[in-house]
């Protein structure tokens, strides 16, 4: 149990550094906290509900996944490298994707 609650106050505590640290993140949990309920309204089924609230979850996962990349990358230097570009650039591509899937699934759901 002691691991458990150990990993909670890790997670926790990466949560609370995205909110301090990122914008991006701050932004998407606004946007969570709006479309979600939204969501559980709109949805008619459990799988329609767990489609619209779960691709908002997504984008979330992701912009801390991306995060963290960024993170790992600026802690390795200060200097501008091509590699390093490319490492964020794939990370924001992703959250990207995932804002591009929050669209699409409520577009089909919806309509």
């Amino acid at each position: 149990m002691e691991r458990i609650f150990k990993a909670a106050g890790y997670s926790l505590a990466g949560i609370k550094a995205a909110w301090r640290m990122e914008a991006a993140f701050r932004q998407e949990v606004v946007l969570f906290l709006f479309l979600a309920p939204l969501g559980f309204w709109l949805g008619e089924t459990g799988v329609e509900r767990a489609l619209l609230i779960g691709v908002l979850l997504q984008v979330l996962i992701v912009e801390l996944i991306n995060s963290g990349l960024e993170a790992v990358v600026d802690r390795v230097g200060p200097e501008i490298h091509p590699m390093s570009k490319t490492a964020k650039d794939v990370g924001s591509a992703a959250v990207l994707l995932c804002l591009v899937n929050v669209v699409v699934v409520w577009l089909f759901i919806l309509l």
